[in-house]
């Protein structure tokens, strides 16, 4: 045996290289195992059969109603003020709840309570109510409004309104509401001004519809919009009329050109 054999033979039956020996077979050994159990862990699956559950028309409705976005619960204009803000967020909470379209009769219900009766108003601006007569009040206020409240979204409008000291609020919360569902709508405003003779009485039906048609095709009512009329009487305009086309203002009156006369004939005194 040559000396090269001798020092591979003393290598290899050393006691370090007995011990990597062992090591390499027992990982390998490990390995196989491993091998061999996930192999088996893996299970060919038969396919899942899924069953289609029938929803029922109440959470069918429900489920249809609830917008699928965060943009769908987004106020379509921003509002200013105290009033502004309680505005959007109930108009957010009915989105939400798909109760927009009775949210707005409720509220139109209310507006039209405080018109008919200045007291109320007064009443809610009141600062020395406790918070026993500000929920008292909101009771009245939401029996009022009677089966409209659906989810009971004005019911915890009103409550909010009375726990903060906000009912003075609410006249305030109801006009911008009612923009709020116009801009929804997409409505454009036309608030007609005319002067009339004792008694006073707005313009007649079809006086109306001939401004109304007018205004829908002019350039001041954009593609899609629709006009939402409202007539008013100011005797203090004399005669004419004063035209109010969203942010726009037609003024015929005539009052408005006695005015532009008066002031020619001043300038040129």
């Amino acid at each position: 045996m040559s000396s090269e054999q001798s020092l591979n033979r003393a290598a290899t039956t050393s006691p370090l290289h007995r011990h990597r020996i062992l090591l390499y077979n027992t990982s390998m050994m490990l390995s196989c195992r491993l091998v061999r159990q996930v192999s088996g862990a893996i299970v060919p699956r038969s396919p899942i059969v899924r069953r289609t559950v029938p929803a029922s028309p109440a959470i069918r409705l429900y489920a249809q109603a609830v917008p699928s976005n965060r943009q769908s619960v987004k106020p379509p204009i921003p509002l200013f003020g105290l009033d502004g803000t309680y505005a959007s967020a109930l108009y957010t909470a009915a989105a939400k709840t798909s109760t927009l379209d009775s949210v707005a009769k409720s509220l139109a219900s209310l507006s039209n309570l405080l018109k008919k009766d200045p007291k109320l108003n007064t009443i809610l601006h009141a600062p020395t109510l406790n918070p026993s007569d500000r929920v008292a009040i909101a009771g009245e206020l939401l029996r009022h409004i009677g089966a409209t409240d659906k989810q009971d979204t004005v019911k915890g409008f009103l409550q909010t309104l009375a726990e903060n000291n906000r009912l003075g609020l609410l006249e305030g919360v109801c006009t911008k509401f009612e923009d709020l569902m116009s801009a929804w709508h997409q409505e454009v405003e036309l608030t007609v001004t005319s002067a009339s003779k004792i008694p006073i009485k707005p313009l007649d039906n079809k006086t109306l519809s001939r401004l109304e048609s007018a205004v829908t095709k002019s350039e001041y009512v954009g593609q899609g919009k629709k006009l939402k009329v409202t007539n008013k009487v100011n005797p203090d305009i004399l005669g004419g009329l004063l035209v109010e086309i969203g942010d726009r203002t037609i003024d015929l009156s005539v009052s408005s050109k006695m005015l532009k006369l008066n002031k020619l004939l001043t300038d040129s005194l």
